[in-house]
């Protein structure tokens, strides 16, 4: 088995090599070139490179299709509609979930390109990933969904069935509750992507759960709720049953179509809120006891380590956080002058109610615009007007949700959890994120507090 610091030298090599690729893109966030006068040179030579047809050979960014440029789209019609099609991006869109090395590409995770998002909403393609025993393929014909144990009536749903009932949409983020796991014991990974990037949002369409389990009756004493998936981990997490009945529900459909099968095709379980381990994707079983089962899942893996050594069980709850995007590390700004900062910020407890924005290291801090809509339990876009006067400085952003709970910097949060491991901590960290502006514009990841 990888040891945890080889493990990270992997992740580390792998950004970097990410990095080198997007640094000689001009279109990239991250582009090491001269842009303004890449993009002189762009428009001097643009009629003599249009003209030019594209090479057969040219490979399509992942998503897309290449077609030839031509010198004025005004004046050659463009390529027809199909008769039968999906859809594609555009061959000048080039971004994509990325793996967090691991040793096995079976257990392991993509990571959401942050960066290069607008609004709220993350394309069903761009969602990241996380499983433990690769991708299921389920046929939806053949799967079912069982309830049993503390019931009146034990029950088996088809797919068609659980389509009967009537059904709800809900906008709703998903965190891993290992996104940053790197970044405890010191700044590691050097892009947003890689540091946040374990974070989506979509719309979620599907059945309440409380209907399933009223169908099925709740015997008196009924407590806690264990969801089953069907991939080859048989991942299973016990759930407070006052949660599944409060707001959980089953989901069949992302973002207006049938959930992907990275997402969990055709069943998963959506607890609002909470870490994203615990909303089981391929499900296939709900049982109904009273106490919570102690799965691996809960037990030596997914709890919080205390300073003392023990381990807090059962921290569901992802708590209010906010990142900057935009300027974000590894990023150059153009020289001094004005910047709209950028970012995303949410909370499992309810919906964000201020997002505070320092430009000087947390030395002050001023309000932030929130760009609508402002949801609960979803993604929150904010923005801030900055003009940079080109001296170093220290960018942080500040989330406070509608229960007044405040965003903590990382010295906070360090000294309730303490640092256990070969990375620190591992689980839930929402604290403050630092990007350090150098005074030849590069943007990089810093430890700030």
């Amino acid at each position: 088995m990888t040891r945890p610091v080889d493990d990270l030298d992997l992740r580390l090599a792998r950004e970097v090599r990410d990095l080198a690729v997007k640094q000689r893109d001009p279109a990239s966030p991250y582009f090491r070139g001269d842009r303004r006068r890449f993009m002189l040179q762009s428009v001097a030579a643009a009629g003599a490179l249009a003209a030019l047809p594209r090479p057969a050979s040219a490979q399509a960014p992942l998503g897309a299709t290449v077609h030839d440029v031509p010198p004025d789209a005004s004046k050659t019609p463009g390529y027809p509609l199909a008769d039968e099609s999906y859809g594609t991006r555009s061959q000048f869109e080039t971004e994509v979930r990325r793996r967090f090395k691991t040793a096995t590409p079976l257990s392991s995770w993509t990571m959401t390109p942050l960066e290069a998002g607008v609004g709220i909403v993350t394309p069903s393609g761009l969602h990241f990933e996380r499983s433990h025993g690769g991708t299921a393929v389920i046929d939806p014909a053949k799967h079912s969904l069982y309830v049993h144990g503390m019931v009146d009536e034990p029950r088996k749903y088809s797919m068609k069935d659980l389509r009967r009932f009537p059904s709800i949409s809900r906008m709703m983020f998903v965190e891993c509750s290992g996104n940053g796991l790197t970044e405890w014991s010191k700044p590691t990974m050097r892009t947003v992507q890689f540091t946040h990037g374990l974070t989506s949002t979509s719309e979620w369409t599907g059945v309440p759960l409380s209907t399933i389990l009223n169908e099925s009756g709740l015997a008196h004493g009924a407590k806690w709720l264990l969801a089953e998936g069907g991939d080859a981990a048989a991942m299973t997490r016990s759930i407070p049953i006052d949660k599944a009945m409060k707001d959980c529900f089953l989901a069949y459909g992302q973002n207006g179509e049938a959930i992907r099968p990275e997402q969990g095709y055709p069943l998963r379980l959506m607890v609002p809120g909470c870490e994203g381990n615990i909303n089981i994707k391929w499900l296939r079983r709900l049982e109904v006891s009273d106490a919570p089962f102690m799965t691996r899942e809960e037990t030596s893996k997914y709890t919080d380590l205390l300073p003392d050594g023990k381990a807090v069980q059962f921290s569901l709850v992802m708590e209010a956080k906010s990142v900057i995007t935009s300027p974000s590390g590894e990023m150059t700004l153009d020289g001094p002058g004005f910047y709209e900062i950028t970012g995303l910020a949410w909370s499992g407890r309810g919906a964000v109610r201020r997002v505070d924005v320092s430009t000087d290291g947390g030395r002050t801090w001023r309000r932030a615009a929130l760009q609508s809509p402002v949801l609960p339990i979803c993604h929150t876009r904010f923005r801030f007007a900055w003009k940079w006067d080109g001296d170093e400085t220290v960018l942080q952003s500040r989330c406070v949700d509608e229960t007044g709970y405040v965003q903590p910097t990382l010295g906070q949060l360090i000294a309730v959890r303490g640092l256990n491991g070969p990375l620190g901590s591992i689980y839930h960290l929402n604290a403050i994120q630092s990007w350090h502006v150098a005074r030849d514009g590069k943007v990089t990841n810093v430890h700030h507090y």
